[in-house]
This record gives C-alpha cells, structure tokens and sequence, in this order.
C-alpha cells in the first residue's frame, strides 16, 4: 500500500514582500529530500493583504508560480501554498498545486474572509479541488474554509487527505486546532493544516499550531512552539483503509448538494 511523505513550513512571513519571502521559504527548503509534498502557509509571498490590486501576479506571468515549478523541479516533490493572483481581470486568493513535472493545478478560496474585508477584494471559488498523488486523493482548502464543514464533506470517502493552508490569528487558536480534528474525525481522513507563526503588518499574532492529523483526529505533527520550523511526517493508505472497513461511519453519510 503506498505511503505519502508530507514536509510542514511554517515560517514568520515578511508583510507584503514576495521576494523576501520567496528567499526565506528557499532557505527554509534547502534541506528538504525525500519528501513527496510540501506544504506551504496562505498567502505565503505576502501575508494575509488586503492591497490585492497592488500585489496581485498575473497568473501567466507569476513570478511566485515560476518559484513554486523551480522548488518543485529542485526538491522532485509538489509544493503547495495560496498567493495572490490576478486572473481574467480578478484577484483570487488561489492555493497553487505545482509538480515536480512543471504541472499546475489550483484552487480558489470559496470561503472569504469577510471580517477583514476580502469578500470585498477577492473572487470567490466556484469548484471543489481534489488532485491525486501517490495514490492518495487530496482535497485542497484555504483557511477559512476550515470553518465550513459542508463545503469539506467527504462523501462516498472522495478523498483520503485534506489540506488547509491559512493565516489563522492566535487569537482563535482553539478553534483552528479543534476544527483540524473534527474534520479528521467527521471525513475519517488525514487533516493537515499550515499556518504562519510571527506578527503581519495590521498588528495581528499568528501562533502557528500547524498540524498533521490522522483520521482518529490524533495529531501525528503538533509543535506549540511559536516558531518557523520544517515538520515531515509519513502517512499511509492502509490503516486508514482498515478503520474506514472497520468502523463505516461514512456509509451513512446524509447526502446532499451545494449550490455554485
């Protein structure tokens, strides 16, 4: 049964300075071998901005995207992260998938973060993103979207990993650590969540708590320490296909639609 080799960074971003950050995250990936994925936080390259206009990257030509190919191509792993990005005349707040082999695949934020405003400045996603590695299906989410557990519901065990990339306030750091292991527990998946530790340049704490979770909802990666670190962990398909059989919960999953 196949495994996933999974590398965590959670790093103090620089506010609103793609190439500083870019040469920060490099060096903080110098090291990394073997892994199959690497997941970066939300916003990476700038921090959680509102300025979307002014420090949106054409999607065609992506200074930031042309990074993520080169790490990729570097390290022979994904990487993973959300920029900003201007496409067809619209800012998204879109989480980049970028393989070894100069692929691309994304996914736009569906749920925006109207407290601060970024309803007001970005597109919202319209399509639920699930990409495959390793034999491993993957759903992709940013954030705030942790919050809505329809929009994640794994019906019919769609995927086997969840994804959330974020910038998620110390201040609501209980419920970002609990809802990473209720949607482990509730989609009897992986859950990994990264975020940023350090403080952005609206004042705001980030303590970091990024995770690795495993479908019991038993962190397998759980560092507290409010510090930048590069975390790797294995995962693998046959225990979670084991307890999947032998504890069926999913089977009797309410079934539904969503509205674009």
């Amino acid at each position: 049964m196949s495994e996933l080799r999974i590398t965590l960074v959670q790093a103090d971003l620089h506010w609103e300075d793609p190439v500083a950050n870019r040469r920060m995250l490099e060096e903080l990936l110098v090291d990394v071998t073997g892994s199959d994925l690497i997941v970066l936080p939300e916003m990476f390259s700038t921090g959680f901005t509102m300025n979307a206009q002014a420090l949106a990257e054409p999607m065609e030509s992506s200074e930031t995207v042309a990074w993520m190919r080169e790490q990729a191509s570097r390290t022979q792993a994904v990487i993973t992260g959300s920029i900003v990005i201007l496409d067809d005349g619209v800012c998204y707040n879109r989480m980049i998938w970028a393989t070894p082999q100069g692929e691309l695949r994304w996914y736009d934020k569906r749920h925006l973060f109207r407290m601060a405003g970024e309803h007001e400045r970005y597109g919202m996603g319209r399509e639920r993103v699930i990409v495959e590695l390793n034999g491993f299906k993957i759903l992709l989410s940013v954030c705030y979207d942790l919050r809505f557990p329809v929009w994640s519901r794994n019906v019919g065990n769609e995927y086997d990993l969840m994804l959330c990339v974020a910038n998620w306030p110390s201040a609501r750091r209980i419920p970002w650590r609990t809802l990473l292991q209720a949607r482990a527990i509730e989609n009897q998946c992986y859950v990994i969540g990264v975020n940023r530790v350090g403080e952005d340049g609206k004042g705001l704490h980030y303590s970091g708590d990024s995770m690795l979770v495993d479908y019991l909802g038993e962190p397998l990666i759980d560092d507290e320490r409010e510090i930048s670190f590069v975390r790797t962990g294995v995962i693998g398909r046959e225990s979670l296909e084991a307890f999947r059989a032998k504890f069926p919960a999913w089977m009797d999953a309410d079934r539904f639609t969503i509205s674009p």
